[in-house]
């Protein structure tokens, strides 16, 4: 197999030698090869349904909105957060 290696994308040919002690593979090897899913579908499944964080029972939804620069400015100044913090102020804002 050729070596994808490009100068100045992270790694040295050094690098790359320094791990390359992997055999390579036959043709007759790669034609026996099979799906990832077909080999161990156990593990695929798994793979699949790990998902990231639980479905919310009151997903929030995407909007667009358009905030005074100085508003927008505030809300960040605060750091990270900003986002669920303006939620936070327009529930209240709303009597939610």
């Amino acid at each position: 197999m050729t070596n994808k290696m490009k100068p100045g994308q992270g790694y040295a040919q050094e690098d790359w030698d320094a791990v390359s002690d992997n055999p390579e593979i036959s043709k007759s090897q790669l034609s026996k090869a099979r799906p990832f899913a077909e080999a161990l579908p156990e593990l695929a499944e798994k793979m699949r349904n790990a998902g990231g964080r639980p479905r919310s029972d009151n997903p929030k939804q995407l909007v667009s909105i358009r905030l005074d620069a100085d508003v927008l400015d505030r809300l960040k100044s605060e750091g990270p957060g900003w986002q669920t913090r303006a939620n936070a102020i327009l529930k209240k804002a709303v009597g939610l």
